[in-house]
């Protein structure tokens, strides 16, 4: 598991991607952040970011997921800091990590 480095970005701005674990960490941001996830490999990456909160009635909450498809996928999803943990932590788990890189920016 690793704590991903959140970059702002300007005009003009080269990103940095690095490659993502099974389980990656983001510390949350109340302006949001944006997490942008690049796929070289050959299979799906699902993306599953845990919500650590609950329903009205006390039930665990959903985590959302979304897939990178394959060879050439890029997907970006809006993270938003009510995702974080009781230690302002976002955790992302990958089910593909071969090939997979990402990055996180300021929203």
């Amino acid at each position: 598991m690793a704590l991903l480095s959140v970059q702002q970005i300007g005009s003009p701005s080269t990103p940095t991607y690095t490659a993502v674990a099974a389980s990656d960490t983001i510390a949350a941001d109340p302006a949001g952040l944006i997490l942008h996830v690049k796929n070289a490999g050959g299979s799906v990456d699902t993306v599953t970011l845990t919500d650590p909160g609950t329903t009205p009635s006390g039930s665990a909450a959903t985590n959302p997921t979304f897939t990178v498809p394959a060879t050439t996928g890029d997907r970006m999803y809006r993270l938003s800091s009510s995702l974080a943990n009781s230690s302002g932590i976002i955790t992302v788990a990958h089910s593909f990590t071969t090939s997979v890189t990402c990055a996180v920016f300021r929203a």
